[in-house]
């Protein structure tokens, strides 16, 4: 029996306001640069939260850094989580994703 196991990253970057605009990021369906340049237009006005499930997190990593490094972010905070829920067809609990 396999468990499922998937993680939420959520990292908050600082911007000048204190709304936040929200990048949901996918390590398959966009390049990594897409995000990166999406965040920075995102910081001019308003806060960035990324956030990924799964193997995206690592890109979530990624941009971050290169967002840090590049001095245009600060970390605020970075979060992972998981839920257990009750699959029926198994009588057991298993974990899934959990969006923060």
């Amino acid at each position: 029996m396999e468990e499922i196991t998937e993680g939420v990253n959520v990292m908050i970057l600082a911007g000048d306001a204190h709304k936040k605009n929200r990048i949901q990021v996918s390590n398959t369906k966009k390049p990594l640069f897409f995000y990166v340049n999406l965040a920075k237009r995102y910081m001019q006005h308003n806060e960035v939260e990324l956030s990924a499930l799964g193997m995206a997190i690592a890109t979530v990593v990624t941009i971050a850094e290169i967002l840090k490094n590049n001095g245009l972010a600060v970390e605020k905070k970075i979060t992972t989580s998981t839920v257990d829920i009750k699959d029926d067809s198994r009588g057991r609990p298993i974990q899934k994703a959990k969006s923060l």
